[in-house]
């Protein structure tokens, strides 16, 4: 007769998960190394490099909306400047110019 098979529960499955992990890491110590001032530096250098690059990234994606409501602000008003200049001119051309001379007889 066939028994239907147990499967394992979820947590049954990450406890030996994390038991065979635990055993696997629990023979090694620590590391007594010494690390040089150079390459503490080096280390030091390219963290930090790493740091201000995500840093650069992040600021420049939250300040992306500011600048180009201020660009789109800037191309309103040179429009608005373009239509106005363009108004001003079309009513300077329909009226006659001053330094016109009445046709001599």
């Amino acid at each position: 007769m066939d028994y239907p098979r147990k499967t394992p529960t979820r947590s049954a499955s990450l406890l030996s998960s994390v038991t065979v992990v635990v055993l696997a890491l629990a023979p090694m110590a620590a590391a007594q190394a010494y690390v040089g001032p150079g390459a503490g530096l080096s280390l030091l250098g390219a963290l930090w490099g790493v740091v201000a690059a995500i840093g650069a990234a992040l600021l420049f994606v939250l300040t992306w909306p500011l600048r180009r409501m201020r660009r789109r602000k800037r191309e309103e008003a040179k429009a608005r400047e373009a239509d106005a200049a363009r108004a001003s001119s079309a009513t300077a051309s329909d009226q006659p110019s001053s330094d016109t001379r009445p046709p001599e007889a």
